[in-house]
């Protein structure tokens, strides 16, 4: 199946270095974010478990659950996550799921056969407290994921949810975002921008951010 923005994230029962995991029972009323690997023990995966790791305190301050899968067993994710603990000298704080079966891979369209017909892809899936997927990245085996920038998107997922606005390109949490276009009554202009705003072109006017 192909996943598209808006679909519901499948839902799934596997095992993980964690017990058993039901998918949508564990998110719970969370933000989450799934992402894979094509195996265990490969150098990029390894720093990114570590660095996603240390970012413990900026993902549960947005309310976001973190989620890996691999396609090897659960035996082969604990002796890795011991690797990683040791050589990003840190504490793998969030499950890895085991998908030998490539159940949870299928469902994600995470086997690209023109990249490899055994081995998924290295995706990233952001998922909102609805189970709506809100962001689907996939990334190349040489390159490792930004998480900068995807703690980026979900600041602005979570600012343009709760307000009528959206947020520029390069946007980083406090600056200045995008009134919607759709947004014309001047009344309700002033109530929603008490601190004002900036008409660039009639379809362009800037505000400052409103949470901050």
């Amino acid at each position: 199946m192909t996943l598209r923005l808006g679909d519901i994230a499948p839902d799934f029962e596997q095992e993980s270095s964690v017990g058993n995991i039901r998918f949508h029972e564990w998110l719970g009323s969370s933000w989450g974010v799934l992402f894979s690997h094509p195996a265990d023990f490969t150098p990029v995966c390894t720093t990114e478990l570590g660095l996603t790791a240390r970012l413990k305190d900026q993902f549960a301050r947005r309310n976001v659950k973190v989620i890996a899968l691999s396609v090897d067993p659960v035996e082969s994710h604990q002796r890795w996550i011991a690797d990683i603990n040791e050589t990003q000298v840190t504490t793998v704080n969030f499950p890895i799921v085991a998908d030998p079966d490539r159940k949870v891979a299928l469902l994600y369209d995470m086997i690209h056969p023109n990249a490899s017909v055994t081995q998924t892809v290295r995706s990233l899936f952001v998922i909102d407290p609805n189970k709506k997927v809100r962001l689907i990245i996939t990334y190349p085996a040489s390159t490792g994921r930004n998480f900068d920038e995807i703690l980026r998107v979900i600041d602005s997922l979570q600012l343009t949810d709760s307000h009528s606005v959206a947020t520029p390109g390069n946007w980083k949490d406090g600056d200045d975002v995008v009134i919607l276009p759709a947004l014309q009554d001047p009344e309700l202009l002033k109530t929603k921008f008490p601190k004002g705003y900036k008409v660039v072109r009639p379809y362009l006017r800037m505000t400052p951010q409103p949470n901050k």
